[in-house]
């Protein structure tokens, strides 16, 4: 696998209270799942820049500070996208109520109950669950 063919990603895990805020992918990858908001991380852009803008663009949503959770391999060159390197972050609420734009379908804040009954992206229940049951701490 070259390096050079994957591309860079973000998204950000948006706590608020025992709530946690999901789009609907309108593009692929993941079209019609249930994930994040965030997308490609642009060439001049670290990538906590790269999680901010896409997370307005998205939803309009502003978040303190962003903690690194993981990153993943996305493999989605099947459904003619690409290989992305995919950075999650988790970050508190601070202002704005989701309104989904970009390539967000919906954007809202969603409680764990309504989360489990979503059509989910891989891994985004299991860092839902890290963050509601306090094994990953967001600074306030």
């Amino acid at each position: 696998m070259n390096e050079a063919t994957i591309v860079p990603a973000v998204s950000v895990a948006v706590l608020r209270e025992r709530t946690i805020m999901l789009v609907r992918r309108g593009r692929a990858p993941s079209k019609g799942l249930y994930a994040f908001p965030g997308g490609r991380v642009e060439a001049y852009e670290t990538l906590e820049d790269a999680a901010r803008r896409e997370l307005m663009e998205e939803t309009g949503i502003a978040v303190g500070m962003l903690v690194p959770l993981r990153e993943i391999l996305i493999d989605s060159r099947a459904e003619g996208a690409s290989l992305y390197r995919l950075t999650v972050f988790g970050a508190r609420h601070v202002g704005g109520e989701p309104a989904s734009g970009d390539d967000a379908d919906e954007a809202a804040f969603h409680d764990l109950e309504a989360i489990e009954r979503l059509p989910l992206t891989d891994s985004t229940l299991e860092i839902v669950l890290e963050l509601l049951d306090g094994r990953v701490i967001l600074p306030a």
